[in-house]
């Protein structure tokens, strides 16, 4: 199993820079030939989401979408599947960043009744706490 870095899928998602994104092209094509799968960790995913965002500015719609696309592929082992796909669809309803319900969703499978946070965007979620500044 090969694992991506954020910028691999960055250029395989938006295909902007030809060199590198032919090598993008190229590494998963070999994996779907060789019948390998593709690791994604949480921390890319993460990563992903925030690069898609100030970058190259795109909206929540487009990045949930982009998300679910890749949660979909059957090529890729996505790390923490549930917890992301959880996070996901938090970040489709609620006000803040995909990482931030990622934590939280982490949190809760590790036992935590809320994270504490001084975000106001996640005032709305059971996952958080918010603490007064």
């Amino acid at each position: 199993m090969t694992g991506l870095d954020t910028n691999v899928l960055v250029r395989y998602l938006t295909q902007d820079h030809p060199r590198q994104s032919r090598r993008a092209n190229a590494v998963v094509a070999e994996a779907v030939s060789g019948g390998e799968r593709l690791f994604v960790s949480t921390v890319a995913l993460c990563e992903l989401v925030w690069v898609l965002r100030g970058a190259y500015a795109f909206d929540r719609r487009t990045i949930a979408m982009a998300l679910e696309r890749i949660l979909a592929t059957a090529q890729l082992e996505i790390d923490q599947k549930d917890v992301v796909r959880e996070g996901l669809e938090d970040y489709r309803s609620g006000g803040g960043d995909f990482a931030d319900y990622v934590i939280g969703r982490r949190g809760r499978e590790a036992g935590c009744e809320k994270t504490a946070t001084f975000d106001r965007r996640l005032k709305a979620s059971s996952l958080f706490r918010l603490l007064s500044s």
